[in-house]
């Protein structure tokens, strides 16, 4: 599949093309992300068909970094910078729509969340679940990138070669995209270069790192990353905890700057006039 940019239908859009040449399930891919995009009342124009060497998309261009190249900072070798709760509740709010209107992803991962200015795009819907996608453009969900496949797709997948996409599913692969984009560290464990299927049954194992997420991000991606889906949090719930989480480094935030001495013409105001002694005049 190749991505273009163009500026087509007066909007900045990315152009998506599968070309057919081998003849496989994955040449879809385009058109059933358009049905979906249309299937979940996208906002935005998007368009879809075939063309003469197989299928395409138009949807608009979502600017900014992916979640991945935002927490950089906080991977740098003895980096003190820690991953701002209200990062990590932008990167939530998009897959919680799309789990309110019944739908899962399917496909979540760091370069899938785009953060722009106003806010957190969630894009690549090619493998969400949720509602009718046209027969000539479906195709079985078998699974996705192994870093942050839910431990009961690598099962089924290593089973039947076939899974379904659910929202608990979405909700582990979240906590394994923040994971790894604040830490630099998959959930599981297992050589780089493995193949693919020692990668799955290494995830269906069950059997993960412990999570050193820095602050209450921590505690919230170990309940993320849970084994068995029934104890996961649900999206919303993630949602919950992440929004009080962030009002409360706000709070954090606002006192800190409150605290901090004024610096005037004279040096440090508060400390030189508690001591008795006026600034001096320049």
């Amino acid at each position: 599949m190749s991505v273009t940019e163009s500026g087509t239908w007066n909007s900045y859009s990315q152009a998506k093309r599968d070309a057919a040449c081998i003849p496989t399930a994955r040449t879809t891919l385009t058109p059933r992300e358009g049905t979906v995009l249309h299937r979940i009342g996208s906002d935005d124009s998007a368009a879809y068909g075939e063309w003469e060497r197989g299928t395409w998309n138009v949807q608009p261009w979502r600017e900014g970094p992916d979640l991945y190249e935002l927490w950089k900072p906080c991977r740098e070798p003895g980096s003190r910078t820690e991953p701002h709760s209200s990062e990590a509740l932008g990167c939530v709010e998009a897959p919680a729509e799309l789990h309110a209107m019944g739908w899962a992803h399917g496909d979540v991962q760091p370069a899938h969340f785009i953060i722009g200015p106003e806010r957190t795009h969630l894009i690549d819907l090619a493998l969400a679940r949720g509602g009718h996608v046209p027969e000539q453009y479906d195709f079985p969900f078998r699974g996705c990138l192994v870093h942050y496949e839910a431990p009961e797709i690598a099962r089924s997948v290593l089973a039947t070669g076939e899974a379904e996409a659910t929202q608990e599913a979405d909700v582990y692969a979240l906590g394994a995209s923040l994971l790894i984009s604040a830490t630099g560290r998959r959930a599981v464990e297992y050589p780089d270069d493995a193949p693919r299927p020692e990668q799955r049954r290494a995830v269906a194992s069950g059997r993960r790192r412990p999570v050193r997420a820095p602050g209450e991000l921590g505690g919230l991606i170990d309940t993320m990353l849970s084994p068995d889906p029934g104890d996961r949090p649900t999206i919303q719930e993630v949602r919950g905890a992440l929004r009080q989480a962030s009002l409360r480094a706000d709070a954090v935030a606002v006192r800190e700057t409150r605290e901090a001495p004024r610096i005037s013409p004279g040096g440090l105001w508060p400390a030189v006039h508690s001591a008795g002694f006026e600034p001096a005049t320049f």
